[in-house]
């Protein structure tokens, strides 16, 4: 197992930022051909996903969704420091993505990308990128 990290600052509550070419990076680093990667945010208000990143206007509208979503609730959180939403939604969206490697690349579709999802910002973010060979 080959482990590296990755910074990510993030600029708003809500966003979600590329790490796309890092973990590309990451992986050609580590050197495995065929394999396994795991992107894990090391974080409990900040989470990862795959979608789209071709269109911008798509981790926009996906942070304004879960923006929209948490003032939706009906719900009283009680945790002091005023960030349970942000420990809802890095439960909803998970805390990690698991990647195939194929040929020395993670293994995307066209147009996915991998994202930090941040709902605790601006803060500065560590993703841990874990390469297992086949």
């Amino acid at each position: 197992m080959n482990v590296s990290e990755i910074p990510v600052r993030t600029n708003e509550r809500y966003e979600l930022v590329s790490i796309t070419g890092q973990v590309r990076e990451a992986v050609r680093e580590a050197g495995v051909e065929e394999g396994i990667c795991v992107v894990s945010s090391t974080h409990t208000t900040a989470g990862i996903t795959v979608n789209e990143d071709y269109d911008r206007d798509v981790p926009r509208d996906l942070a304004a969704a879960a923006k929209a979503l948490i003032g939706s609730l009906d719900v009283r959180f009680d945790h002091a420091e005023g960030n349970s939403d942000s420990h809802l939604l890095t439960s909803i969206f998970g805390q990690s993505q698991q990647l195939l490697i194929r040929n020395g690349e993670p293994d995307l579709g066209r147009w996915q990308g991998v994202f930090l999802a941040e709902f605790d910002g601006p803060r500065e973010r560590t993703v841990r990128v874990a390469v297992f060979p086949a």
